[in-house]
């Protein structure tokens, strides 16, 4: 789901503001960046304690917010005060089934196109995005038809 320059890059933005790569740090990125579903933190938490069964919740929030304020995380606020986070931090368009809750990644240049024409055509600085398109999914639109 990343890659090994992905990984590095992380790595060398954390330490120039002077944040250690600690083992659990990198274990919490590689958690975000392998799945594609947007997880919460606690989804984090739970396979990074696979692997460190001793890390607390609260280095996976403070490692989070540490990812957030680098732009290398968003957070996502959906349905039920869930927040999600997402590591794809270029624009893009949200998927979200209002059935099952999956949250799916449209890498369409549209909303890049969006962004660049607000920034040309106006005196707006974007320092962030979101699309969200909601609907039905397609593994939920068979159930529902069946």
């Amino acid at each position: 789901m990343y890659s090994d320059e992905t990984l590095r890059a992380i790595i060398d933005a954390l330490r120039k503001k002077g944040y250690k790569a600690t083992p659990q740090r990198i274990a919490i990125c590689k958690a975000a960046l392998q799945t594609p579903i947007h997880p919460t933190a606690q989804e984090i938490y739970k396979k990074v304690k696979e692997e460190y069964p001793t890390i607390s919740l609260a280095t996976v929030y403070q490692t989070l917010k540490v990812l957030k304020e680098l732009n290398l995380v968003q957070e996502l606020p959906f349905f039920q005060r869930k927040i999600r986070f997402d590591t794809n931090t270029k624009p893009h368009i949200n998927l979200v089934c209002l059935k099952c809750g999956t949250i799916k990644d449209l890498n369409d240049p549209t909303a890049q196109l969006i962004v660049e024409k607000l920034t040309n055509s106006t005196d707006f600085k974007v320092n962030g995005q979101r699309i969200d398109i909601y609907g039905i999914c397609k593994k939920c639109s068979l159930t529902i038809k069946r």
